[in-house]
């Protein structure tokens, strides 16, 4: 069974769309676990409404905002399936997406594998990033194929992955990166990327992470700088270590400045 891992923070007005395009699953092998990071906008009582009316199964924990990257923690605790798959509460699900994931995953070749990745488009259905050939699936770590793509990707894991390697909890701080622990995963087997399917819708609303990469760094430099300096090591073109000591500098410059505020 698949887990559908879904933080949440005052996303009562895009849960619905999410919600709808789960229950229109051409294969409802799954399980939607929702991890509330603090909401205020009635998002308990719509998951509530949920619960009553889906035909699979629907679990929600509340907990004090604490981050995205905390709450993903506490949904992989809580998980019953063997894979889980991160859908966002502002986007959506292509209505055979479970069942791409399932086929993919019987699959006997796919060995060792720790992670699956498709495509995400826009909900006019342009992929986001940039058309890649590449026929089948190809392995590689999340960091290559960012490269190659040039735009967010869908991950699948296994969750006995996810739990050896949790997202660092950093006092004082709501985010990681998450290529941060994708990467870490890769290092435990293969991710098997599938860059010319497409099973996941996005948009990028104003107060996303996205959107506020800026305010994100100032306000979560220790979380930064632990991902840029495992980046720097991982990074095989120059330019992209350089990028790496810039942002690096950056965040040392913003813990300095937070350390006297």
């Amino acid at each position: 069974m698949i887990t559908i891992l879904t933080p949440t923070y005052n996303r009562a007005h895009t849960l619905p769309r999410l919600y709808e395009s789960l229950c229109a699953q051409t294969s409802k092998d799954f399980e939607w676990i929702i991890i509330d990071d603090g909401s205020d906008d009635g998002t308990r009582s719509l998951v509530e409404e949920f619960s009553l009316n889906a035909d699979f199964s629907v679990r929600y924990l509340w907990q004090v905002n604490a981050g995205k990257h905390v709450a993903v923690n506490s949904g992989v605790e809580l998980s019953t399936g063997d894979w889980v798959f991160i859908v966002d509460s502002d986007d959506a699900l292509t209505l055979d997406a479970i069942e791409v994931v399932k086929k993919t995953i019987s699959v006997q070749s796919l060995d060792k594998a720790v992670g699956l990745c498709f495509r995400k488009a826009y909900f006019d259905q342009v992929i986001v990033g940039e058309i890649v050939d590449k026929a089948g699936h190809v392995v590689m770590t999340p960091s290559r194929a960012g490269h190659l793509v040039k735009g967010d990707l869908a991950y699948i894991f296994k969750t006995s992955a996810m739990k050896i390697v949790p997202f660092p909890v950093i006092q004082g701080e709501k985010f990681v990166p998450e290529l941060y622990v994708w990467n870490k995963i890769s290092d435990l087997g293969f991710v098997y990327f599938f860059l010319n399917k497409f099973i996941y819708f996005c948009e990028y609303l104003d107060d996303g992470y996205s959107k506020n990469f800026r305010a994100n760094l100032r306000n979560n430099p220790k979380g930064f700088l632990r991902f840029y300096q495992s980046q720097f090591l991982r990074e095989p073109f120059f330019y992209g270590k350089i990028k790496c000591v810039i942002r690096g500098f950056q965040c040392c410059l913003y813990i300095f400045k937070k350390s006297f505020s």
